[in-house]
């Protein structure tokens, strides 16, 4: 009683395509999947970062280092 039998899956299959119509739902899947790809690159997106930052930052003090110090004219 508690769970779905074949024809209640059958049933509710004939109402989503009389609802939506047999063409768009191959639509609707694409675009899920394309959601679910933007998703998962997020994800690897965020993942990347970290291990940027540590190369940027170590490049913007060797920067730093090859310039030569000013020197301040009060101290001269």
């Amino acid at each position: 009683m508690g769970s779905f039998s074949i024809w209640h899956w059958l049933i509710v299959l004939v109402i989503v395509l009389l609802l939506f119509g047999a063409g768009k739902i191959p639509k609707l899947m694409g675009d899920m999947a394309k959601g679910v790809k933007a998703f998962k690159k997020g994800l690897n997106e965020d993942d990347d970062a970290p291990a940027t930052k540590p190369a940027e930052a170590q490049r913007l003090e060797g920067e730093a280092a090859a310039k030569p110090a000013e020197k301040d004219p009060a101290h001269h």
